[in-house]
């Protein structure tokens, strides 16, 4: 960063009225009380206004029917390999959108929003994009058709990576759609809370640890999450065809769904593995996470290696519990941007944290484009918590408490009696809550003194409405919408997947913004043409590296 460090003990130069070392031994039982305090009494605290914000949406695409569409990426679209802002997740149907890095969430927005506008004008016209984390009806497992890359070995690769996917996990699951909320604190920050602490690593370790301490304090909150956003309390009969133990109560004959359930996508039914039940990825440091994830990525799993296609192409990357790091399934991961062709995990480990991702978020399908700028400034709010709070390293009994928290929330959250369990202790959901946004609003004072705005405490405090008033949550309106027009949960999504369609096909981009969405999509089905050319092994061998690196 180039920036000096004060060490532990050196003259105070930012006026605090305590040294490092006293704060330090303070923060115990008010951590975020005094190092808020301590960032106020600070000049530098306003590079917090510079937090780093990106979207990556994912929507499937539907025929007018309401399945999933079976046609192709749309040419007009350009490249899913190479387009930097429009690809596919695991189908050709299954659509994600990539906003580039801003500081305000209002600008994010209408990146994204402009991003749906220009996919509309290029979608045929009866094609639409569904609205909600769970999926539209769907067939045959094996008629989702897989997100395809073009001949280039990278592109072969992605596609191959999916179709492991469907045979492990089968296709109907990744249909599944979500929001990725990037984040990452600016680097004048780390200076500042480096010497706060009075920390004597490195820049780059203590950066890195502290990002792995926001992590475990992430996964040990993230069940509030769930309750507050959480969008996906019903689903199509049909995504559940073949399995008659999904443990769901019927809402009416195409719809099945939990009273109190929050987020069924985060549940049993969505991104679970048997291989991954017994993995244990530990967050209490860049090695020991990247040391489980290489260790499953290198590991054999006997029932995986039976797959085999008709065709006698490669079933899937190998036959590993992980085929490669993506596969590792999480609420919350550490990110650093990898070159092409490199182990994101090595990288990870060498050059340290750079961006967090948040994955556990249910497109809200009352909103134009699944999130909106409240819900990404108390997304923000809550990572400056989960950073500043005090957050211990976690041991394996520890984790299976998380999870049953996690697991309690998404099905029975909304639930006035439930109780959850903190270190060993049980403890009310709304208690908890209490306590969680009690803290937060501390922090979303600072933010807003620095922003000049109200927005983080005007977030806060919506979210207490919501903890004050289940009925308030989105799982609860999907519910409540859905009594109201005495329709089960593909008509309500249908409707509303409509009403988004009419939306955006009734937007104007302006003309520079149009000519730079195909100047970006003919320039991308060029950088594809260019990867396919200039590719020198054969797929086989390209393969066989890449599982030896």
């Amino acid at each position: 960063m180039g920036a000096s460090v004060r060490t532990a003990g050196a003259p105070a130069s930012n006026g605090l009225a305590d040294s490092p070392i006293r704060i330090r031994k303070l923060l115990l039982s008010e951590q975020i009380t005094r190092i808020v305090d301590g960032l106020q009494q600070s000049s530098g605290s306003s590079c917090l206004s510079a937090m780093n914000q990106g979207l990556e949406k994912e929507s499937l695409r539907i025929d007018p029917s309401g399945h999933i569409a079976l046609t192709p990426h749309p040419d007009g679209l350009g490249s899913a390999l190479t387009h930097p802002s429009i690809t596919t997740d695991f189908s050709e149907a299954l659509m994600e959108f990539i906003t580039p890095v801003f500081q305000k969430p209002e600008v994010t927005l209408a990146k994204l929003s402009d991003i749906h506008t220009f996919t509309y004008s290029q979608l045929p016209r009866e094609e639409l994009l569904w609205t909600s984390s769970m999926p539209c009806v769907i067939g045959k497992d094996d008629e989702i058709p897989l997100a395809q890359y073009g001949s280039s070995n990278s592109g072969r690769l992605k596609t191959l990576y999916r179709k492991g996917l469907g045979f492990r996990y089968g296709r109907t699951m990744q249909t599944i759609a979500g929001i990725h909320f990037n984040c990452s604190l600016p680097d004048a920050f780390w200076p500042l809370y480096h010497n706060l602490l009075g920390s004597t690593q490195t820049p780059s370790e203590f950066k890195t640890d502290q990002y792995f301490a926001l992590i475990r304090n992430f996964r040990r909150h993230s069940w509030l999450l769930i309750y507050l956003f959480g969008a996906s309390p019903a689903l199509c009969r049909s995504f559940v065809k073949n399995n008659p133990n999904h443990g769901l109560d019927s809402f009416d004959d195409s719809t099945l769904y939990m009273p109190y359930a929050t987020s069924l996508r985060m549940g049993d039914l969505g991104y679970t593995s048997k291989a991954q039940a017994g993995l244990h990825i530990s967050y209490n440091s860049l090695n020991q996470y990247a040391d489980g994830l290489l260790k499953a990525i290198k590991t054999p799993y006997p029932p995986y290696a039976n797959f085999a296609t008709t065709d006698g192409t490669p079933a899937q990357i190998n036959s590993n519990v992980l085929q490669i790091e993506n596969e590792f399934y999480s609420t919350i991961r550490p990110k650093r941007v990898t070159p092409s062709g490199k182990r994101p995990v090595h990288i990870l480990r060498a050059e340290g944290v750079e961006y967090i991702e948040v994955r556990c978020i249910d497109l809200n399908p009352f909103m134009p484009v699944g999130i909106d700028a409240e819900m990404m400034t108390f997304l923000s709010t809550f990572l400056v918590f989960c950073l500043l709070r005090s957050s211990p390293p976690s041991e394996r009994e520890q984790y299976q408490e998380i999870d049953t928290n996690f697991q309690a929330v998404v099905k029975q959250g909304r639930n006035p009696a439930l109780m959850l369990s903190r270190k060993g202790k049980a403890i009310s959901l709304k208690d908890w809550a209490g306590k969680i946004l009690d803290e937060m609003q501390k922090i979303a004072k600072l933010l807003d003194s620095i922003n000049g705005n109200s927005a983080s405490t005007a977030a806060t405090l919506a979210q207490v409405a919501k903890v004050a008033n289940s009925a308030l949550t989105p799982s609860a309106m999907v519910l409540q919408r859905m009594r109201e027009l005495k329709t089960g949960y593909f008509r309500f999504a249908m409707n509303q997947s409509l009403a988004s369609s009419d939306y955006f096909r009734g937007l104007q981009l302006p003309a520079a913004t149009r000519a730079e969405f195909q100047r970006m999509s003919t320039a991308s089905a060029g950088e594809q043409a260019a990867m396919e050319q200039s590719d020198t092994a054969d797929f086989a061998t390209y393969l066989k590296k890449l599982n030896e690196g």
